[in-house]
């Protein structure tokens, strides 16, 4: 079994030792990492101490709301939704038992079990969420071996939804950033949004990037909307934290009327070309 440095993500691993309670001690050549693997979810016994952020209620005051939207944009806006919503919606059928079925397998009772197969079928279907091109996730899960990466994205998934108790914008920037020897290499932004649309789905819109070329949350918000959200080039706010509050910012501005959340979300890529 193949493995690689949560650290360097190279796969120059020797063992060290075994431990007094029967677990294993592994050394990176390249990078000087030693750590302890843990054949399920890996979880540190010690959670990643987060760099100092500014405290999330100080940060997310400096996030744009409602308020700053123009009367101009507002009226825009009502149009663009009264026409959209004049029309029947169409859904597509496999969501609700795709997502039902995900949602028992990143259960804290399911996870443990699941296949490796199906966390790999997760990273590489589009139903409901489209989340990219994988070839950089397929290539870290074919180098690391089934069972070795099904641990690595069984621990993400764990920490992201179970984790410490600081706020889970924090635990998705933990993941990104691949402290304290979690993550996993193609598992980011797009993927953990996917995994959170599986299990709030009445929440979280599957519009899975905070910004790209193709449309993100903020060019959305921007084209839709009028209002200009934080660039992550420039700005000190955390991606983690982003996702999270141009989510929620989206769900507010589209209000009542949609079916779902997919359906609001299905409005807002429609309205973006308009």
């Amino acid at each position: 079994m193949a493995l690689s440095c949560p650290s360097c993500d190279l796969a120059t691993v020797d063992f060290a030792e075994t431990t007094d309670d029967g677990q294993t001690r592994l050394h990176c050549r390249t990078c000087q990492h030693d750590w302890v693997h843990r054949p399920r979810i890996a979880i540190p016994a010690t959670p990643p101490r987060s760099p100092a952020r500014v405290p999330l209620n100080q940060a997310k005051a400096h996030f744009p709301t409602e308020a700053d939207l123009t009367d101009s944009a507002r009226h825009r806006f009502t149009e663009l939704k009264g026409d959209y919503l004049s029309h029947q919606p169409m859904t597509d059928p496999r969501v609700g038992p795709y997502f039902t079925r995900y949602r028992e397998i990143f259960s804290s009772h399911g996870l443990p079990q699941a296949a490796p197969a199906d966390l790999k079928a997760f990273a590489n279907n589009d139903i409901g969420a489209h989340p990219g091109n994988m070839s950089v996730f397929n290539r870290a899960w074919n180098e690391l071996g089934d069972r070795a990466a099904a641990d690595r994205v069984r621990g993400v998934i764990d920490y992201l939804l179970r984790g410490t108790e600081e706020p889970i914008e924090d635990r998705m920037q933990t993941l990104i950033d691949a402290r304290g020897g979690l993550g996993m290499t193609g598992f980011k932004e797009s993927l953990l949004t996917r995994t959170l649309c599986v299990m709030y789905p009445d929440r979280f819109l599957p519009i899975l990037t905070y910004s790209s070329p193709a449309g993100g949350k903020k060019e959305i918000a921007a084209s839709v909307f009028g209002l200009e959200l934080p660039a992550m080039q420039t700005t000190s706010m955390t991606t983690g934290r982003l996702v999270f509050w141009s989510n929620d910012l989206l769900l507010r501005l589209c209000g009542t009327g949609f079916a779902d959340v997919a359906h609001a979300s299905q409005f807002l890529w429609w309205a973006q070309q308009r």
